[in-house]
């Protein structure tokens, strides 16, 4: 399949001031799937109406089939035709949070959208996306759009079109380069269907955040337990891996320096996954700074990228600093462990 790529500005106001996105649109329209940016990492979207885009996204992917996907929407009455109710607690985060890295999840009306998009669920996962270009593109295809993160999967997500060309250059139909995102982790993903909403996924709105609008809201326990049945994207298989083996280490930046040397007298090429404060400190054949400690926005953002770039080094094992599991270093850590399979080694 050859892949098209259109570059668009972000800044530029207004979907006609976007040329390319009519073409992008027309090959949802198709049934087609296209990857496009948002705030949060780039997504690969297709028509959420019909099971052969939906069989595409996945198809491009490798995605396993029971894993669901969020409808993104650009308006109000998108969301209103396929479900149910919209609860009080859902309304007020919305008025609040929406467009933005939030995505809820209500009880969908049947018959409507794809069964594929939501595997043996009674609920869907919508959001609407703070991206001009992502807005714009679902404005002109005129349907909701079905969209994972636009990467192979179990790779780290895409958070520059240049991540999306490496992982589906020829597996999908278009890839709308909208430059970098912002957040860089994906949405939080709040289950509104019970009376206490469940925070299923940490990502780029924290859960003090949550509070400060709806009061309390709860952390699932599958977070902490590998092999869940997925009630959320994101929340059963192993996810944003480099190809070498990544270990956490919950010690400290000497400890991980003692790990380094152990492996390196033994012959391998060792990587440290660090931050701006520490990356002078470690000796070892690569070191990838991660954003910044003392902010840990920066972490989140630069987070994927990172994880990347170990894939072009010649790397037999990867160690990473750990995070403070305390607003978006809730999401930091979720996303980490998935990326090293809960592996940690501690210095006690």
């Amino acid at each position: 399949m050859n892949t098209k790529r259109w570059t668009v500005d972000k800044y530029v106001d207004g979907a006609d001031s976007y040329p390319h996105i009519s073409q992008a649109a027309d090959l949802l329209k198709e049934n087609e799937v296209v990857a496009f940016p948002t705030e949060t990492v780039y997504g690969l979207g297709g028509n959420a109406l019909n099971d052969e885009a939906v069989a595409k996204i996945f198809a491009a992917k490798g995605r396993p089939s029971d894993n669901p996907l969020i409808i993104h929407i650009a308006d109000m009455n998108q969301l209103e035709e396929f479900v149910e109710e919209i609860p009080e607690k859902a309304e007020q985060l919305m008025e609040k949070l929406w467009p933005g890295p939030l995505t809820l999840i209500f009880k969908k009306k049947e018959g409507i959208l794809s069964h594929m998009a939501t595997p043996e669920l009674s609920t869907v996962a919508v959001r609407m996306p703070d991206h001009p270009v992502a807005l714009a593109l679902i404005k002109e295809a005129g349907l909701p759009i079905a969209a994972p993160s636009a990467n192979r999967s179990g790779k780290p997500s895409p958070t520059t079109a240049a991540h999306v060309w490496d992982d589906l250059n020829g597996r999908i139909a278009g890839i709308v380069d909208g430059g970098p995102t912002g957040v860089g982790v994906e949405s939080t993903v709040v289950d509104c269907t019970e009376e206490t909403p469940v925070i299923l996924r940490p990502g780029g709105v924290t859960k003090e955040q949550l509070e400060a609008i709806i009061g309390d809201v709860r952390m699932d326990p599958g977070l902490q337990e590998a092999g869940q049945a997925p009630k959320s994207p994101g929340m059963k298989y192993r996810h944003y891996a480099p190809d070498a083996p990544l270990f956490l280490v919950d010690g400290p930046k000497e400890f991980i320096q003692k790990l380094v040397d152990e492996k390196r007298a033994e012959g391998q090429s060792v990587a440290v996954l660090s931050t701006e404060e520490t990356k002078d400190f470690y000796q070892a054949d690569y070191v990838v700074a991660c954003g910044k400690r003392l902010n840990l926005e920066t972490v989140a953002s630069s987070l994927y990228d990172a994880l990347r770039q170990f894939n072009h080094m010649e790397v037999d094992v990867i160690y990473g600093e750990m995070f403070p599991n305390e607003g978006v270093g809730h999401a930091i850590m979720n996303r980490l462990m998935k990326a090293a399979g809960h592996r940690v080694i501690t210095s006690e």
